[in-house]
């Protein structure tokens, strides 16, 4: 699975190679070539350093030149080809105080996070696995490249990352990586947000994301992460894969106290997004007419509240959401969905300024009032979506 995106890739390691260097596919790709999975990006290894690699190749973009890694432009693809690199003593739990380029490629592979994904492949599809990855990817097991202590202890990131691919795989923590991620848990208050976030994102989306979050919670992970430690963590549960700004919905609605996002460092889109599924989950229950439900599918929109919909087992078991009688499944939500005479408000027949002449008013918060009313009207097919109609029932029906 996956094979021809090391096809495409084998002239970049045929012309390193032409150049008397070596060069091999690394990490993540050769793991999941070996597992039969998914495979989305190539990484390349080589003994030749960055100079070098600009020499070989026409188009090159220098993404992260001091570190050693050059993006590759082939045939319109991009690939990040790296230097065998070593790197110095780690001196604040994030990153070494030093890399510098070798020549040597198990010298390269030791300094990697776990043995599946210490794992290289020349392109003649021959594996070099100095330490062991292959057997842990049979026994499904992570396990830390040499001393798990001191991986952790160099970079604390590798705690969270351990977690995330237990929750991508299916894989069980080998015993002495999980003792030293204990020991060392409390290093992750060293860490940037939006590093942590990164693994996160990935983690809750994990098929076997149940296991790993249980384990998140045994290590207290989520007592060093800002945000996250405001909140009693031991009283929440992720059974299913969801995405994280369903997870922070959750989280969000079940605190007691109020939450700001900023500390998180997300992007304005996803800020909103979480609030509209806690606004989503909090409504869920209080949908108790049918005049109600069609309101609250066109204040939320169908898609957003199915996606909260299709987790309600989950808010249950997070004691969230008791859902509605009325929305007993998709169909009903879809069906309310399509019946809808508008889904937004420039749909309207009807704006403010023909409210001020109808009515020789001055504007003011009546006006955003009376359109919401109308609006709402609108949806539970009390007036019809015409001008002349809705006028006549805002004189008789709403006090201006």
């Amino acid at each position: 699975m996956g094979i021809e995106l090391f096809e495409k890739a084998q002239p970049i390691l045929e012309t390193i190679e032409d150049n008397e260097f070596k060069a091999y596919f690394v990490g993540g790709s050769v793991r999941d070539y070996l597992m039969d999975r998914a495979i989305h990006d190539i990484d390349i290894t080589t003994s030749a350093t960055p100079d070098e690699v600009e020499e070989m190749f026409d188009k090159t973009i220098p993404i992260g030149k001091e570190h050693g890694t050059i993006n590759v432009v082939y045939n319109n693809e991009n690939y990040e080809v790296t230097t065998f690199r070593a790197e110095a003593e780690y001196l604040d739990h994030r990153r070494p105080s030093e890399v510098y380029f070798v020549r040597d490629l198990k010298e390269d592979l030791q300094r990697r996070d776990f043995t599946i994904n210490a794992i290289a492949m020349d392109r003649y599809y021959k594996v070099y696995d100095y330490f062991d990855g292959q057997r842990d990817i049979n026994q499904q097991r992570i396990r830390t490249v040499g001393n798990a202590q001191e991986r952790f202890s160099e970079d604390a990131l590798r705690i969270i990352r351990g977690l995330r691919f237990q929750a991508q795989l299916g894989f069980s923590l080998d015993e002495a990586t999980y003792s030293a991620m204990q020991d060392q848990i409390a290093d992750i208050e060293h860490l940037s947000i939006e590093r942590i976030i990164v693994e996160f994102k990935k983690l809750i989306k994990g098929k076997n994301v149940s296991q790993s979050y249980r384990n998140s919670l045994n290590l207290s992970l989520f007592d060093y992460v800002p945000f996250f430690k405001e909140i009693d963590m031991s009283e929440t549960t992720i059974t299913m894969p969801i995405s994280f700004e369903i997870w922070l919905a959750i989280l969000m609605a079940k605190s007691q106290s109020e939450l700001s996002l900023a500390i998180l460092k997300l992007s304005n889109k996803e800020k909103s997004m979480i609030q509209l599924y806690k606004k989503i989950i909090l409504e869920l229950p209080n949908v108790n007419s049918k005049d109600a439900f069609r309101i609250f599918v066109y204040d939320y929109g169908e898609q957003n509240i199915l996606e909260i919909f299709s987790i309600q087992s989950l808010l249950t078991l997070n004691n969230l959401a008791i859902s509605s009688p009325l929305i007993v499944n998709a169909k009903s939500i879809n069906e309310v969905a399509q019946q809808l005479p508008i889904h937004e408000r420039k749909e309207m027949n009807i704006n403010g300024g023909d409210l001020l002449n109808y009515f020789h008013k001055k504007s003011g918060p009546w006006l955003k009032e009376v359109l919401r009313e109308i609006e709402c009207a609108i949806i539970t097919n009390k007036v019809q979506n015409v001008k002349k109609e809705i006028l006549e029932w805002v004189k008789d029906n709403v006090k201006i």
